[in-house]
């Protein structure tokens, strides 16, 4: 059944105007990267309802992307019940973490699912509907929170290690993709120092055996590394940006020159830096 919920006024202690409403009995949602569950519809949720939310790609240069919509408790995909499949396709190619893929599920009154899956860049959509979202006995929604439960613990270091493994993906393309930006303005050494820590962390989030500690650590280690980057960066906007303290400081000094001396920047600062005693 789709479940039921009891809405109701106390008044003086007794409960009057009873609403049984329907809700969902389990959450709904959808496989992201590493095959974790994103859940979009929680259990509970009276119906009709609707909700949306924005996804991307996960590769450069990816045409398509599955929508595997799931129901359930669990933490992973696997774990849960897929109520089906489709695809997206005709993505312009691009940048990964640049497409905007807006993913609708949409309960209506009579419990049916319909999930959309639209590229806002192109407007190309594709959909599914689900008949059966809802309809599952008491006893099958009891057992699969109740395994959700027992499995809470594992499911969580799960999840933390896909969540650590995802991160360390994305944080060696972007500085990948800094590097190739900025990596002329670099010393010698901090940009051998940064490829070198790129290069470990990217094989590391390959490994099936990485620990989230040892992904943790590398990526801290390639964050440190890659501090030198953003030094280039600051420096690279400062000195492109136009400075309105010059300016301001200009219009201060004396007209006679008299103690203009003290009112002029050190010979030795750029602009945009600071000079330390």
């Amino acid at each position: 059944a789709i479940g039921a919920a009891i809405q109701a006024g106390v008044i003086g202690g007794d409960v009057s105007d009873v609403v049984l409403l329907d809700v969902t009995p389990l959450t709904l949602g959808l496989e992201t990267l590493g095959g974790v569950r994103t859940p979009l519809i929680e259990r509970n949720t009276t119906v009709p309802t609707s909700k949306s939310q924005v996804f991307s790609t996960a590769a450069d240069n990816q045409t398509q992307v599955e929508i595997n919509v799931l129901q359930g408790e669990r933490e992973m995909a696997t774990d849960n019940k897929s109520l089906g499949r489709f695809v997206l396709d005709g993505i312009p190619p691009a940048m990964r973490g640049t497409p905007q893929i807006e993913v609708t599920f949409d309960i209506d009154s009579n419990g049916i699912l319909h999930v959309t899956a639209k590229d806002k860049n192109t407007s190309k959509e594709q959909k599914i509907t689900i008949q059966n979202s809802t309809n599952l006995s008491e006893e099958e929604v009891e057992k699969m929170k109740a395994d959700a439960e027992l499995h809470a613990d594992e499911d969580k270091q799960k999840k933390e290690l896909v969540e650590a493994r995802n991160q360390a993906t994305s944080v060696s393309f972007e500085i990948e993709k800094q590097l190739k930006e900025y990596g002329d303005k670099l010393e010698a050494k901090d940009k051998e120092s940064i490829e070198t820590n790129v290069k470990q962390l990217k094989e590391l989030a390959a490994k099936d055996d990485a620990t989230k500690e040892e992904l943790d650590k590398a990526v801290e280690a390639t964050f440190a590394s890659a501090q030198k980057i953003g030094e280039v960066m600051q420096k690279a906007q400062a000195e492109a940006a136009p400075n309105p303290e010059a300016a301001a400081e200009d219009d201060k000094k004396p007209d006679d020159g008299k103690d203009a001396k003290e009112e002029e920047p050190s010979k030795d600062a750029e602009e945009g830096e600071v000079i330390k005693e």
